[in-house]
């Protein structure tokens, strides 16, 4: 892999009384961003080889919806290992997809911005700087391992 995409879920609404927390669904804003957020892809040349979501709602929505922007991208597969991870737990399920040479993750905070803190800083600890439908897209010079990645891109609705 050397093109990683972390793509945090968009806005999404309140979970109704008693509903399950992976049953929250997209805000009209958050469609919104989800699209926004595939349009910032294409415009930028990404082209994912790979594509790994929480099988939450709000998450296969955001995207579905981002990648409606592509004519063609992988089938996206649905791993339950993202939601609710740890930086350390969503490096194990990348590391079992390392020969994709572009690989969209979308996922969740805390675990997704601490991912971002990890590979680029080569250190987890409470940072925060992932909106809803925030990307950051990172290159990867070699290993997947802590502090071996440039943050190419930022990006956020």
């Amino acid at each position: 892999m050397h093109e990683l995409i972390l793509l945090r879920h968009a806005e999404a609404q309140p979970a109704p009384a008693g509903a399950d927390d992976h049953s929250r669904r997209l805000s009209g804003r958050g469609e919104q961003e989800a699209k926004a957020a595939g349009k910032w892809l294409v415009s930028h040349g990404v082209k994912p080889d790979r594509v790994l979501c929480s099988p939450s709602e709000r998450t296969r929505a955001t995207a579905a919806l981002a990648l409606a922007a592509y004519s063609h991208v992988p089938v996206t597969e649905f791993a339950d290992d993202i939601y609710d991870a740890t930086p350390g737990e969503l490096l194990a399920l990348l590391d079992q997809h390392g020969d994709a040479g572009t690989v969209v993750l979308v996922g969740h905070n805390p675990g997704i911005e601490r991912l971002v803190a990890l590979l680029v800083e080569g250190r987890s600890d409470e940072f925060r700087g992932m909106p809803p439908a925030g990307l950051a897209v990172l290159h990867l010079d070699g290993a997947l391992e802590p502090g071996n990645a440039r943050l190419d891109a930022f990006w956020s609705p």
